[in-house]
């Protein structure tokens, strides 16, 4: 009996330990995924406001500003990210863990380049404010998917159907350059990226897996932190509508 006692505690030890080594690989993983994200983000906001700087000066568009945003090389600009984050997309698999993070910052510098005209509509005093008011409400809202027993699965799936819905919205007020409709996308993009902060991080949280080998625990921190990376962007471009100061107004 003695034994079978003895025999009993080593297993809930052992079961103990297990659950320690995970809970510690599991906030490892986690961590590594938010400091990635914050990297990337300040790289971007790095290369937006060193890219402005460059096209705009005495309050005009420089030679550099010109060719940036008022010709052809705009779309270009724009674009890129997009097509990059899509290469990433298909092949991190096949990727080494260095060139994925290299790829990972390239994507975020362009991504600054891009974002740097919110600076000839924005000033620069809003933009940095709404930017904390996003960290703020990020941080919650990632918080909160981290640490709640509910599965956000359905609610995910509903979230990425608005979140194509409301690129086809974007697509026709482009045409339609309707204020009305604009606010609605503002407002509803808030709200469907604030739940997109809460759902990918639950579901980066179950990526998490204590048997995969360096190369793959990698991968997916990398595309955990791009995951999250995009959520903070669109919830802090969607929120930027709402608190930003015009340089017009």
């Amino acid at each position: 009996m003695a034994d079978f006692n003895n025999y009993q505690n080593r297993m809930t030890q052992t079961r103990a330990q297990a659950g320690v080594d995970i809970d510690q690989g599991l906030r490892s993983y986690m961590l590594k995924v938010y400091n990635l994200m914050a990297l990337g983000l300040a790289i971007t906001g790095l290369a937006a406001f060193f890219t402005f700087n460059m096209a705009v000066s005495g309050g005009q568009l420089t030679g550099f500003g010109q060719a940036l945003y008022a010709s052809p090389l705009k779309w270009v600009v724009m674009l890129a990210p997009v097509g990059l984050v899509f290469f990433m997309s298909f092949k991190i698999s096949s990727m080494s863990v260095s060139a994925a993070q290299a790829t990972f910052w390239v994507y975020a510098a362009l991504m600054g380049v891009s974002l740097s005209s919110i600076f000839l509509v924005f000033t620069g005093q809003s933009v940095v404010q709404t930017f904390f008011v996003t960290a703020a409400s990020f941080g919650a809202l990632s918080l909160y998917g981290y640490t709640t027993r509910k599965d956000l699965s359905a609610l995910g799936s509903f979230l990425i159907m608005g979140v194509f819905g409301l690129l086809i919205a974007s697509v026709v007020n482009i045409f339609l350059a309707s204020s009305a409709l604009q606010f609605a996308i503002s407002a509803i993009g808030v709200l469907v990226f604030a739940g997109l902060t809460a759902y990918d991080t639950q579901k980066i949280k179950e990526m998490y897996f204590d048997g995969d080998d360096a190369v793959v625990a990698g991968r997916k921190a990398i595309m955990g932190a791009l995951t999250l990376y995009l959520d903070f962007i669109n919830l802090f471009m969607f929120l930027l509508q709402f608190m930003g100061n015009r340089n017009n107004d």
